[in-house]
């Protein structure tokens, strides 16, 4: 399978991919994959790890972006009141949500058992999207062995994309979708930094897909209600406030809008930031901390990147995910064919 810029999809814009074009181009970011196979189920789990420590020690700075709050993810709310994440982030299927949570908290449990006895419980993360047309999400196959296995799989440089790990079963816009990653580099005065975004797509109504070239690719499947989601997992090096943060994260909205989404009322649009620069010590060994922060006047640059990763993030998904029967026979296409079949003028 081709990216969307190996087939031609993404224009030249101002800021360049970084050497992988993934989020695991900003240092120290990881991602794993668990997928599952068997009668009826294609499905699995996806893990961000921000760093290669203790994320419950070392908290990465972080914000949320609720676009469409139709989901029913973990964690969310404490990362949008204290500005911090405590675990890696793990996504799966709606219905795996609490096994993941439960292999998140007895992980933390494991390195720090302290946790919830003489220090505060753990903020387990976990983000989900509902790919039951593909997979039965009543068999409740996501088990905790399976998120471990996600974490354990973990690694930087290259990112597998497509029907893979939580994007197994997902589907967008009427083709088959499932994970997607992108990045951007960025200078800021003397100083080089990079975003990175990975989606977990499964959202848009079909025929709404709209192309950086205008077209709108046609997958001759029947439009009906946009009742799909989106999880936009930014990271990046460069220092921003948690207010900062969150700003950069709605920018996702803008990558999605690109595509033609509307953001339906059945959908759960949600994206997170996080960055690597100057994290939280659990048990500071001072009262006051220095942080460095962007100044406002030079964050447009954190905002392109954010909506151009977005855009390309979703269209990796969908060209790098075949083309897959659903439960009811019906077919979803593979981007990359229509492309092929239908080569731009």
């Amino acid at each position: 399978m081709k990216t969307a810029r190996e087939l031609g999809l993404i224009p030249q814009g101002r800021l360049e991919p970084g050497p992988g074009n993934a989020i695991t181009d900003v240092a120290g970011v990881s991602v794993g994959h668990r997928s599952l196979r068997g009668e009826g189920l294609f499905t699995g789990v996806t893990a961000i790890l921000p760093h290669a420590g203790d994320v419950f020690r070392v908290k990465p700075r972080a914000a949320v972006e609720v676009i469409n709050g139709f989901g029913k993810s973990a964690g969310l709310m404490q990362v949008a009141e204290i500005g911090t994440i405590e675990t890696p982030i793990v996504l799966t299927n709606t219905f795996g949500v609490a096994a993941c949570t439960e292999a998140l908290v007895r992980r933390a449990i494991s390195a720090n058992p302290a946790i919830g006895r003489k220090t505060s419980t753990v903020n387990a993360l976990v983000c989900e999207c509902n790919d039951g047309s593909i997979n039965d999400i009543q068999a409740l196959a996501v088990t905790p062995a399976d998120a471990e296995a996600a974490l354990d799989a973990a690694r930087t440089g290259p990112v597998e994309q497509g029907a893979v790990g939580a994007g197994s079963g997902m589907t967008a816009f009427g083709f088959k979708a499932g994970i997607g990653t992108a990045s951007r580099r960025m200078r800021v005065g003397k100083r080089d930094f990079t975003l990175g975004t990975l989606v977990l797509a499964n959202f848009g109504a079909a025929g709404d897909l709209v192309l950086p070239d205008g077209r709108r690719p046609d997958p001759r499947v029947p439009a009906g209600p946009e009742r799909g989601s989106v999880i936009v997992v930014m990271a990046t090096d460069l220092p921003l406030a948690d207010r900062q943060l969150q700003r950069v994260a709605r920018r996702a909205g803008a990558g999605l809008a690109r595509l033609g989404a509307f953001w339906g009322h059945g959908s759960g649009d949600v994206a997170l930031c996080f960055t690597t620069a100057d994290p939280v010590e659990h048990e500071p060994a001072t009262a006051f901390t220095t942080q460095e922060r962007l100044a406002d006047g030079h964050i447009d640059i954190a905002f392109r990147a954010a909506a151009d990763t977005t855009q390309e993030a979703v269209l990796n998904a969908l060209c790098m995910a075949p083309a897959m029967p659903a439960r009811n026979g019906r077919i979803y296409p593979c981007l990359a064919d229509w492309l092929m079949e239908n080569p731009s003028p």
